[in-house]
This record gives structure tokens, sequence and C-alpha cells, in this order.
């Protein structure tokens, strides 16, 4: 029997807490199920299986972070936004570890074109119009942008840079400036 008060959408919130504290990878039916003692099966109801409750976390992460995004870049352009973009991202990725990893999970052109990742990619390009990119230049830029954003946050989180000095937010810093450089700079065809 299916405890009262278990949603597709509660189960969801669940796992994604559950990711942030054991890892995105560790996210099963099982392992949520054990958290609301309850069995399996009584999960099927509102998850398929492993694989949709992992895209459920994905897609509440990818909303998340969207959400975060817009609010940071309101009234910004320039470096200030490129930086409020860059520090959302990271940001999000030291407080909600599980959650940033859910959001790198690859999901089906059907389900990622009606995900907030159309958002993301979006705002990413609103913030590129301030650096007047042409197209494809513009697309060119939103994978650099992604790349560096998420590299560094990767690095960073799995202890690439805890061994040595300047600080880690210097380099970020750094960081920021130079793609701010690059973007006004961008090189021609």
């Amino acid at each position: 029997m299916t405890r009262a008060g278990l949603t597709a959408q509660r189960l969801t919130q669940a796992g994604a807490e559950l990711a942030d504290e054991v890892g995105f990878d560790q996210v099963t039916v099982s392992a949520l199920a054990r958290r609301f003692d309850v069995r399996v099966a009584s999960l099927y109801s509102h998850v398929r299986n492993s694989q949709d409750l992992r895209t459920r976390i994905a897609l509440l992460a990818l909303e998340e972070l969207a959400d975060r995004a817009a609010e940071a870049l309101a009234g910004r352009s320039g470096k200030d936004a490129l930086t409020a973009l860059a520090d959302v991202y990271r940001d999000y990725a030291h407080e909600h570890p599980g959650r940033y990893a859910a959001a790198q999970l690859r999901l089906d052109p059907q389900t990622a074109a009606a995900s907030a990742g159309v958002r993301h990619a979006q705002m990413t390009r609103a913030l590129l119009r301030g650096y007047d990119l042409p197209e494809p230049d513009q697309t060119h830029a939103v994978r650099l942008l992604g790349s560096v954003f998420h590299g560094y946050v990767s690095l960073e989180m799995g202890g690439g840079f805890s061994h040595s000095a300047p600080d880690t937010q210097e380099t970020w810093s750094r960081t920021l400036d130079a793609l701010d450089a690059l973007l006004r700079n961008w090189p021609p065809r």
C-alpha cells in the first residue's frame, strides 16, 4: 500500500535532496524507498523507474538554476551579467552538488526541448548580445562559456585546485576577466 502523501513531486524533491547528500549517481528508486520506509513497489505508481526519477531530478535542477540565473541577470549586461551568470552556476554547484550533477544529465531531445535548458540557452544568448557577437559565433561562445563554467566547477569541486595557491576565488575572478576580454575581442573568422 502506498504511504499517504507520496507524489511524484515529493519524490523528486526528496530524490534531489538525496542526490545532494550521497551523490546523483547513488539515487535510485530503492534508495528513495528506504528514505520513506516504504516498499519499492509503492513508488512505481509515482515514478516509472530510477531513470525516470533521475530525469525528474535533472529537470528540477535545470528549473532551479534557470530561476536563479534569471533573477541574477535582471538589469545587468556585459561583464556584470557574465559574472552574475557564472556565479549562479558555481554557487549552485557548491550548495547542491547532486542537483548540479543532475543538471548535466543527457536528456532525450523531446524532454530537453521542453526543459528549462532552453531558458539557460536563451539567457546566455541574451548576455552575449551585450558583446555584439553575430551567429554562428554566438553558438561558439555559448559552448565556450558552458565549458569553462562547468569545467572550472568540476575541477574545483573534485579538489583539483586545493593543493596550490592562489585561492580559487582569485582564479575564478581572473577567469571571468579573461572571458570578458575574449568576448569583447572575439577573433574574426
